[in-house]
């Protein structure tokens, strides 16, 4: 049998004593958490290991005896340590025991219920794994994901081997809570044996955190009561609110300060790591936004941006009339239905003047909106980037119209043409089946049908001519704003804190271990080095990525081009959950 022995590289160099661990039975390992030094008295190492025990739940003993030869062999101390074991019985006892200078170790195994044999301490081939206690505690080991071949309860025993190492040290936190300077009747040797890393200004903001946390969760959930007030639930607000992309966002920033200033203790790392994700989302939002502020209200930008926006929105205006007395000639060399042409363009163009003259109407206080919007990117760049993409779909509102008149009408032709053909056929769809049924027609239903059919086919072209053009400069504002929401959620999710980890202490996110072997000879334990493997950057990313209130497509390419072209309406703004249209 092989048996692995983990041992901390901060206790190779310490005095001779006893190993403090835990005994793993079902991986046949050994995790040694501290050494404990002489002298000492047994009743209170008993006492003390009793309380480990209690406070951690896990069960920790003493494992054997650690002997450090620092100068000439000490039978007289080798003799004292092998006594020990029947003070302390445990099954199986170590023997580990590192020899002058550092470069020969030998460990060895005794089985009290054995026969006594002088071969039976050698029967088990003993593995020394030295490992970082500090960076395994402080670090959390994701599972591997789950093999195509492999169930989903099925785990590796060398993966369950390394969790029950790592949560071992993990939960014996309490045990690393005394160092040298600590005037208790047990001394101990650990990774905090030197002195407990500590700091006053965390203790502070520990301590100071709970008031302030407690008096700003109360004026949040004192702001979400005003906000669920059935005043903002009358159809005007409701509506307004579910189309807004500044009212989602604030509701999201909502939810984000809520969660950050909540008093209820996180549960596992798993909730503490996303609050501090959610902490640093925050933090980075509302830095970009006050950059942003910054520069808008320096040198007078805003005002230089008023003076162009009108200008601009003019040269739109004058570009969409240009266009539309192109369609209203022969666009192409094509030859449309004069009339319908005719009664389209001058449709289009008078929704145009009246655009026109809103834009002029609004144009004096123009100013006084930017310098108003731009006082919300203090509340953070993402609210900044929403009330941006909602002043987009405001400033293009008359090109939203000219798709939904085009798109209503096509869709009316393509359906009313569908129909038809149908009835050439002897067709007939069954509303109340949802299938196409063999219908007879008479003489005159055939007479009328084919009529309108040829009605609708020959203006069909000057129709989807209108809807392609319209559609194409909705799509350029559609993607417009999909980039701002890409933005925007980009903010939203980015697990900021979890890639600072990665980036600067990246044993802390760990995707598993590697070994490097240190020695290994004939007649001596194989001695080998654990170290961490940091989780790939793109797991980390998918791991702790935060949710969003991004608008997400809820259709594939395919559902989109079979809506672009059979003439239905797109609503980039429908959030995931939403079913209607």
């Amino acid at each position: 049998m092989v048996l692995k022995a983990f041992f901390p590289t901060c206790c190779v160099s310490v005095d001779s004593g006893l190993l403090v661990g835990r005994w793993v039975p079902e991986h046949s390992s050994a995790v040694v958490l501290a050494v404990l030094h002489f002298p000492f008295i047994p009743i209170q190492v008993k006492q003390l290991l009793a309380q480990v025990r209690q406070a951690s739940q896990v069960g920790v003993a003493v494992l054997g005896t650690w002997c450090h030869c620092r100068q000439e062999p000490e039978e007289s101390l080798g003799r004292f340590l092998e006594g020990l074991g029947a003070v302390f019985p445990h099954e199986p006892w170590l023997q580990l025991r590192r020899e002058r200078g550092g470069t020969f170790w030998s460990c060895e195994v005794t089985h009290r219920q054995a026969p006594a044999a002088p071969s039976v301490p050698g029967e088990d081939q003993v593995m020394l794994i030295f490992y970082d206690q500090r960076q395994v505690l402080l670090s959390q080991l994701h599972p591997p994901t789950v093999l195509p071949d492999r169930q989903a309860g099925a785990t590796p025993a060398s993966t369950g081997g390394l969790a029950a190492v790592f949560d071992t040290v993990a939960r014996s936190e309490v045990l690393f809570r005394s160092d040298r300077f600590d005037e208790g009747p047990v001394r101990l040797s650990h990774w905090q044996s030197e002195g407990v890393e500590a700091s006053i200004l965390a203790e502070l903001a520990r301590r100071a955190s709970g008031p302030v946390c407690l008096l700003l969760a109360s004026l949040l959930s004192l702001v979400s009561a005003v906000g669920a007030c059935r005043v903002f639930r009358l159809w005007p607000l409701s509506f307004l609110g579910s189309k807004l992309s500044t009212c989602e966002q604030l509701r999201h920033r909502l939810e984000h300060l809520t969660l950050i200033f909540s008093t209820r203790k996180a549960e596992n790392s798993a909730q503490l790591m996303r609050k501090a994700n959610t902490v640093a989302s925050v933090l980075l939002d509302v830095a970009l936004g006050l950059t942003l502020l910054s520069w808008l209200h320096g040198r007078s930008r805003i005002g230089h941006l008023a003076d162009a926006l009108v200008p601009v929105a003019d040269h739109v205006a004058e570009e969409l009339q240009h266009l539309l007395q192109w369609l209203m000639g022969a666009p192409a060399g094509l030859k449309m239905n004069r009339a319908l042409d005719q009664v389209l363009g001058r449709f289009f163009l008078y929704h145009i003047h009246l655009w026109i003259s809103y834009i002029h109407l609004m144009s004096p206080f123009v100013e006084h909106i930017l310098w108003h919007v731009g006082l919300s990117a203090c509340l953070g760049l993402t609210v900044a980037l929403s009330l941006l993409s909602d002043i987009i779909a405001l400033l293009t509102f008359h090109i939203y119209c000219f798709y939904v008149y085009g798109a209503r009408l096509y869709c009316l032709k393509i359906h009313g043409l569908s129909s038809l053909w149908r009835l050439f056929r002897g067709k007939k769809w069954n509303v109340l089946r949802q299938r196409v049924d063999s219908c007879s027609y008479d003489l005159d239903q055939l007479f009328i049908g084919t009529l309108l059919f040829t009605i609708l086919l020959f203006l069909l072209p000057t129709t989807a001519l209108y809807y392609l053009v319209f559609t194409l400069l909705r799509l350029l504002v559609v993607a417009v704003q999909g980039l701002i929401h890409l933005l925007v959620d980009l903010i939203n999710s980015l697990p900021l804190y979890s890639l600072g980890l990665r980036l600067c202490r990246p044993y802390r996110l760990a995707a598993g271990v590697k070994f490097r072997v240190l020695q290994h000879e004939a007649g001596r334990p194989l001695r080998l080095l654990m170290q961490i493997n940091p989780l790939p950057y793109s797991r980390v990313m998918h791991t702790y990525r935060l949710p969003s209130c991004g608008c997400h497509p809820k259709d594939s390419w395919g559902a989109l081009c079979r809506k672009l072209f059979f003439g239905e309406l797109i609503y980039p703004w429908r959030q995931r959950g939403d079913k209607q249209d």
